[in-house]
């Protein structure tokens, strides 16, 4: 079916000028229901070279004015993870609808505070987390839902990058920062089990190994109520992987490429039964960006805050800081009395 976008597009500006700007900058002005028209930095040089290099009309050499601005009705905002309640509390003051890039917050409790301040100002909040957005991710769903894997078991997720050298100057492992291998890389493989399960774990249990101050890499075991258990791991310190597998009584299905497909144009996909590996399933032509920015954009435009657009980020939250305490005392962490808390 073909899509009706809004006449109006929604106005975005930038809070930064990270690398991931970019990509995402880009996916904004490539949206049908999208204009990008202005970014912001700390330094007005820096803003006026990105504004210049990426086409944009305006540039900002503070947060603050770029939120001031009448126009904006959305910013997203891809700050290091210490920074993104303060940001987000005072856009949402300033009556914009915030994307913001993942972690959503440094501790859940920050992630709560968030949604409050968007709530009382009835503006949108979301993470940015683009590969749910793929037309894949919901033909995978499809597959778990109708039942073609049998009765759920086990998801097992995982992933890593490799630094040679810890980059010391890198947001990643500055602790001050919010930095760390689970919520720059871990949050993915968590919102991929809740997502696979529709359901939140009852214990769960984490064991990392540090450097700098961060977790530079990380295992996990999250254990759900009817016979399911999920694992994953991700660090700093092992060769590209970004894949998992989700496995029930009859059949598992396994996504090699689940954050970024390996090849932009084509994503992928198996079943695999017990006599050999079913035919490949494949999308073609799905920029999980530009779907990020289009969702987002519509959602902001329906004029009533949508608290499911940030329950899963919570609830993300909640998971992580749950295993970074599992770490802290060396403990499994009993989550059943947190089955799955709301956004109020």
């Amino acid at each position: 079916m073909e899509r009706i976008m809004p006449e109006t597009k929604v106005q975005w500006g930038i809070l930064g000028t990270a690398n991931i700007a970019k990509k995402v900058g880009g996916a904004i002005k490539t949206a049908e229901n999208a204009e990008l028209i202005a970014v912001a930095s700390r330094s007005h040089k820096r803003a006026n070279q990105w504004a210049k290099n990426n086409q944009i009309d305006r540039a900002y050499g503070s947060y603050d004015e770029l939120l001031e601005d009448p126009q904006i009705n959305a910013v997203y905002i891809p700050l290091p993870p210490s920074m993104h309640a303060e940001w987000t509390i005072k856009a949402a003051d300033q009556g914009k609808h915030i994307l913001c890039e993942k972690p959503l917050s440094v501790t859940v409790n920050e992630a709560v505070a968030m949604s409050h301040a968007c709530k009382a100002n009835q503006v949108q909040l979301m993470d940015g987390v683009m590969w749910v957005h793929h037309d894949r991710t919901s033909k995978m769903l499809e597959l778990i839902k109708n039942g073609s894997l049998g009765e759920m078991r086990r998801v097992t997720a995982t992933f890593t990058f490799n630094w040679d050298q810890i980059p010391h100057d890198n947001i990643r492992v500055k602790k001050e920062l919010g930095g760390g291998s689970l919520g720059d890389l871990g949050y993915y493989c968590i919102r991929a089990i809740l997502w696979a399960f529709s359901d939140y774990p009852t214990r769960v249990f984490a064991t990392a190994r540090h450097e700098n101050g961060v977790d530079y890499n990380l295992t996990a075991i999250l254990w759900f109520d009817g016979q399911r258990m999920a694992s994953f791991d991700c660090g700093f310190d092992t060769g590209a992987r970004k894949w998992f597998e989700i496995a029930g009584t009859q059949a598992s299905l396994i996504c090699d490429d689940f954050t970024v497909p390996w090849k932009p144009e084509t994503a992928r996909f198996w079943i695999h039964h017990a006599n050999g590996k079913d035919a490949e399933h494949q999308i073609d032509d799905c920029v999980q960006e530009v779907k990020m920015i289009e969702y987002f954009s519509t959602a902001t435009q329906n004029g009533v805050f949508n608290s499911k657009l940030i329950a899963d980020a919570i609830n993300t939250m909640h998971i992580c800081d749950a295993l970074k305490k599992s770490i802290k005392f060396n403990q499994v962490i009993d989550l059943t009395l947190k089955k799955g808390i709301p956004v109020k």
